[in-house]
């Protein structure tokens, strides 16, 4: 590609970006322990949205508590979360650039302690299959009726960022050992 065409608009979804460069998604563990966004997040969004028409794809955003594993990592299920991704998503827009969360399972390389404390827990670390992740703990294998549920902690996860909070878009994190399972439409 060449330099001119970096700096050249391009539609992505319904977003026209005015160049090729984004914002690729960067852990940050900002969030409370409750995982939701505090005024820096607002702040840090806001800042990389300053150039106009500039794509932002978030950090990643677990789906659900189970989905989690992580201490201070942010979430998009419960409505403070939302609400603080909604201040995120107004800032960058009153930039005028977009921005999209990344969606996060942990799987395998979750902290089986953190989903022990989590609200609503004890949760299991669990995965595809039983398979640790090196260094991690062995997870359990996902049963057949929690493979069935991902799709829809995902579609709601998206439905929450986009249809409440304003946002432009998602993405799905698929590396490292997290968990993901899609067959047929999930909306």
């Amino acid at each position: 590609m060449s330099s001119r065409a970096l700096f050249t608009p391009i539609k992505v979804g319904e977003a026209l970006l005015q160049h090729r460069c984004a914002l690729a998604p960067l852990t940050r563990f900002r969030a409370t322990k409750d995982h939701v966004h505090t005024p820096l997040g607002t702040e840090y969004y806001a800042q990389r949205a300053s150039v106009p028409g500039t794509l932002l794809i978030s950090e990643a955003t677990f789906i659900s508590p189970s989905a989690g594993g992580y201490d201070y990592a942010p979430g998009c299920y419960k409505t403070a979360q939302i609400k603080a991704w909604k201040e995120i998503v107004d800032a960058v827009h009153a930039k005028g650039s977009f921005i999209y969360l990344q969606l996060w399972h942990l799987g395998r390389t979750g902290s089986p302690d953190v989903l022990k404390a989590e609200e609503g827990g004890p949760f299991d670390l669990v995965a595809p299959s039983a398979v640790a992740y090196e260094g991690g703990a062995m997870p359990r294998a996902m049963t057949i009726e929690e493979i069935k549920a991902l799709p829809a902690m995902y579609a709601q996860a998206a439905k929450n960022f986009v249809e409440i909070a304003g946002g432009d878009g998602v993405e799905i994190h698929m590396a490292n050992g997290g968990s993901f399972f899609l067959r047929g439409p999930v909306a």
